[in-house]
């Protein structure tokens, strides 16, 4: 293994893999899990004619930096490898693809998708490879994608199938599942174990190797103090105590503290609250808001700049509001919009003053400078990661990055970085490859992210990780902390004094540490005892599964599709029924209902490149309030149809108003989608 640039402890981890044996590597990140299973794949390519091997990652940025930095230059002269991710052709051909090549590296999602599709050359079957490397398998649990394909593997598993893949899986990071205890941690392990049908290996031998070789970052806490006086923030407390005492709620429902993630789901709970009299509109009874849903769009927004005044500065939570209200004057439908859009205008004035009064502003953004300033001000080539949790607060803080001028005199070249989507602070899947590009060449030196850099992002001069308002499990916080990998690298923690940002991050310490000694117990277990233990866990899971789809198809079929209206999440018009909705390819939500496009208007088109069947069209909102749905596509060429998110809706149903994040979570049956039966009904005359 000399050859090949292998560490004794490398080598250890991998003897049970070369044996054929399924197992999970848990090492550290840094530790070179991806070069180990690069090894292990060369040496089940050479040792079985005919072999085929997938590696599944979960980022899309993964799949370029898999194959361009380990399988390509180890394997690419010997053997055909292809990589396959969202945005390229070759997906729409997978089965194929597969099939002339040796190794395929992809993000599960594509997997799963060939598992699901019948077509012939896109189509594959678990059997067809002989070794699944699983990249970040402490992901296979619960609804996510790894544990969808794992799912088949065990259930054909139970079922005798003996034709299945050798299964490897990569972690940093399994976790304890949320319990704090070490009977719930064990069980937590096994359960991923039974997952992956693995056992899970560590290096024993060499552990003082592995020590050296990755050294962690120097662990800070950047602490400040609480802030003294917060007159804009108390100012948003007052308008929103006033909104409560209009829309009197009474001792029944109690009020949470204001600028919460806890409040957050007070105010859906007032969204969800029902009718109160209504009138009918078109095809549709329309619902007269009551104080309750109209007041919650509203506290949301106030509650949503709590939280950026808590996270970044006062002219960002202000900037918020001021985008919120400038559309309203011209939506506003009933005599509870007018009053609220009336609450705000006759408080702006006060509210901009108090955002630009330098007196008051958030001390943690003081002390982030100078955390930045330390590292990037000493001249050389730093790179830093600042994280922070949401979209709108990295996009504040790259603003302020850019136009500070003591950051810029110091040199940072900063840049976003988030997930990938179709909305006004997503990136496409090409933006994000070319901010890594550009971080790992050295153009930019400060990428500022989401969760969405935390797993896998492999930049070895990265020698700062800031951690700027953030509350997470001890997954993410290892695998954040294990960004910074250039010598003497820093971890920052920036938070305010006693606050919850602290307390989590000591409580992480502890969880991770449980995590090992609940991992240290798994491998203790006599053989006997694991796999009874797994096959039992693997069988309880299969009943579990096929009950929870008996419950959902149930769930699914709740209502009739035309008992139930969809109406705008801002304004509450209702502008359509259940039934006419379809779905295209299990994926695409559309309404057929040529009525429909009164009821929104157009605007860009998104960043997306044109499928196989349909090409983007432009971004759709609610003509009345303004209020983003989806977008229009062509399917096919000839069919103009709106796609629709479903959370940008709300459902009345026969039980009530209800609300919904995911298409999947809907009460009633959406039927596919049926292109002859649309173009008859669109073109009769056309067909005849």
């Amino acid at each position: 293994m000399a050859d090949f640039g292998l560490y004794e402890y490398q080598e250890e981890v991998v003897q049970r893999a070369l044996r054929g044996e399924n197992i999970i590597i848990w090492l550290p990140t840094g530790g070179g899990k991806t070069r180990a299973a690069v090894y292990v794949a060369k040496k089940h390519l050479e040792n079985n004619p005919g072999a085929k091997v997938a590696v599944l990652v979960n980022k899309v940025h993964l799949v370029d930096q898999h194959y361009n930095k380990e399988f390509n230059p180890y394997l690419g002269r010997d053997y055909s490898l292809v990589s396959i991710s969202g945005d390229c052709d070759q997906k729409d051909f997978f089965g194929s693809e597969v099939k002339n090549s040796d190794l395929v590296i992809c993000t599960a999602q594509i997997l799963e998708n060939a598992l699901t599709n019948q077509e012939e050359g896109k189509h594959v079957e678990l059997s067809q490879f002989t070794l699944l490397i699983i990249d970040e398998c402490h992901h296979t649990h619960k609804e996510g994608v790894y544990n969808k394909i794992m799912a088949r593997y065990v259930a054909q598993k139970l079922k005798g199938e003996r034709r299945l893949p050798q299964i490897l899986g990569l972690t940093a990071s399994p976790g304890t599942g949320g319990t704090k205890s070490i009977k719930g941690a064990v069980e937590h392990v096994l359960q991923i174990c039974a997952n992956l049908d693995s056992v899970i290996v560590s290096s024993k031998v060499y552990a003082h190797e592995l020590k050296k070789k990755v050294p962690r970052p120097r662990k800070r806490f950047d602490i400040v103090d609480r802030r003294p006086q917060d007159p804009f923030g108390d100012h948003l407390k007052f308008m929103m105590q006033f909104i409560h005492d209009f829309m009197a709620l009474g001792p029944d429902f109690p009020v949470r503290e204001f600028g919460t993630q806890e409040y957050e789901a007070d105010v859906v709970i007032l969204e969800k609250k029902g009718k109160s009299s209504s009138y009918q509109y078109q095809r549709f009874e329309y619902c007269i808001k009551t104080y309750f849903g109209c007041c919650a769009l509203h506290l949301r927004q106030y509650n949503d700049a709590l939280l950026i005044n808590d996270t970044v500065r006062m002219v960002d939570a202000f900037r918020v509001l001021e985008s919120y209200y400038s559309t309203k004057s011209s939506t506003a439908m009933d005599g509870t919009d007018f009053f609220l859009l009336g609450l705000y205008q006759e408080n702006e004035v006060e509210l901009r003053k108090l955002s630009g009064d330098a007196r008051f502003e958030n001390p943690k953004m003081g002390k982030l400078q100078n955390t930045l300033l330390e590292q990037f001000d000493q001249g050389g080539n730093s790179r830093g990661i600042l994280f922070s949790k949401t979209r709108k607060s990295i996009c504040c803080l790259y603003d302020w990055v850019s136009n500070n001028p003591a950051l810029q005199r110091a040199g940072i070249r900063a840049a976003i970085l988030t997930g990938a989507g179709n909305g006004i602070n997503y990136m496409t899947q090409n933006e994000q490859k070319d901010t890594i590009r550009n971080f790992r060449l050295g153009s930019l030196n400060l990428l500022i992210s989401t969760s969405v850099a935390e797993e896998g992002l492999d930049i070895p001069e990265c020698n700062l990780v800031v951690r700027y308002g953030l509350l997470t499990n001890e997954i993410a916080q290892q695998q954040a902390s294990g960004r910074a990998r250039a010598s003497d690298s820093v971890y920052s923690v920036v938070a305010q004094a006693g606050g919850r940002e602290v307390r989590r991050e000591l409580l992480n310490e502890c969880l991770e540490d449980l995590t090992g000694r609940a991992i240290g117990e798994v491998q203790r277990m006599e053989p006997r005892e694991f796999q009874m233990k797994i096959t039992d866990l693997q069988t309880e899971a299969l009943l579990t599964r096929q009950l929870a789809e008996q419950l959902k198809i149930k769930k699914r079929s709740r209502f009739n599709a035309a008992t139930v209206q969809l109406s705008c999440r801002g304004c509450f018009l209702p502008v359509a029924l259940g039934n006419d909705i379809k779905v295209i390819e299990n994926a695409h939500h559309v309404n057929i209902n040529p009525d429909f496009e009164r009821y929104y208007k157009t605007g860009g088109q998104p960043a997306l490149k044109t499928f196989e069947d349909w090409e983007p069209g432009r971004v759709i909102s609610c003509a009345a309030c303004g209020r983003q749905w989806g977008m229009e596509i062509i399917y096919k060429k000839i069919a103009m149809l709106p796609i629709l998110a479903i959370e940008n809706f709300a459902m009345e149903t026969p039980e009530g108003r209800k609300l919904a994040k995911k298409w999947k979570n809907v009460e009633f049956t959406v039927e596919e989608f049926n292109f002859s039966t649309y173009c008859h009904n669109k073109f009769p005359n056309m067909l005849d």
